[in-house]
């Protein structure tokens, strides 16, 4: 049985030490395999203490990093650049503190920042990614990391919507492969099952929900044919819910949620559970 995830970004945002500690018993009690955590911002939680509770409750654990405005590789200074690189450096080692083989997310440019290229500006743009992305990956290969790298849809980046985009982009690079998120495949592929297995050896990651970010199921996608390509593809990591709440302010912002998801958090993720439950 593949193993199912749900990311903390259902509840909270930014995750802590007290948030960890009341929603993992709860997450484990629901049957999930793997509790998915964001990095906002090294120190905002203790890796070492949420290893010890994971393991104490059975759960493994992904990390996701996280772009905001000023995290740049891409069209900026040296100074934000190198900021940036440290930034996913240290996601690598949270990730090596809790056992986590990969971090994921877009790390390259800032979610929501997006500007016109031509061709040739564009392809300037990949070598410069290519070049700063660089010591990072030499960084997570010595750590055993996997860097997952998430195109994302047009409307939050300009850069890599795409999983043919991203895989071009990243060819021969070490230690580096792709994060799939049914949500922004949803908005950008004309095929999502044939954009999965083009991706079959690279898969890293791989962020489910239902195609408006609620609850998995509750929705239009083609759930078995997607599942299918991702065992045709060779990806056997989990599947972990990404979803967020209205009811934070800074983050229903950031991912533009308006109104509720579902009928509460809670449901979204137990009943998005038994839904892949009942796939798998």
């Amino acid at each position: 049985m593949r193993h199912i995830g749900v990311n903390t970004w259902v509840w909270t945002s930014p995750l802590n030490d007290e948030a960890l500690r009341g929603l993992a018993p709860k997450i484990a009690g629901w049957g999930f395999d793997t509790i998915e955590m964001p990095v906002e911002n090294p120190g905002d939680w203790a890796p070492d203490a949420a290893r010890t509770l994971l393991d104490d409750l059975g759960l493994s654990a992904t990390v996701v990093l996280v772009m905001p405005p000023g995290r740049e590789l891409v069209r900026a200074d040296a100074g934000t650049v190198t900021s940036t690189q440290d930034y996913l450096r240290s996601c690598v080692d949270v990730a090596t503190k809790v056992g986590s083989p990969v971090i994921a997310g877009p790390a390259y440019t800032s979610v929501g920042r997006t500007w016109r290229a031509t061709d040739v500006e564009r392809k300037h743009d990949i070598i410069e990614l290519r070049e700063n992305l660089g010591p990072v990956l030499d960084h997570a290969k010595q750590a055993g990391v996997t860097i997952a790298v998430e195109p994302l849809n047009r409307y939050e980046t300009s850069l890599l919507n795409t999983v043919n985009q991203t895989l071009e982009a990243l060819a021969g690079l070490p230690s580096c492969g792709v994060a799939l998120d049914f949500y922004h495949q949803n908005i950008e592929e004309t095929d999502i099952p044939a954009a999965i297995r083009a991706a079959t050896g690279r898969i890293a990651h791989v962020q489910v929900c239902a195609n408006d970010r609620g609850t998995p199921g509750r929705d239009h996608l083609d759930w078995r044919a997607m599942l299918t390509a991702l065992d045709d593809a060779g990806y056997d990591g989990p599947l972990c819910i990404e979803s967020f709440t209205a009811h934070n302010a800074s983050i229903a912002t950031a991912a533009s949620i308006w109104r509720p998801l579902a009928t509460s958090q809670d449901d979204l993720a137990a009943d998005g559970l038994a839904f892949l439950k009942s796939l798998l």
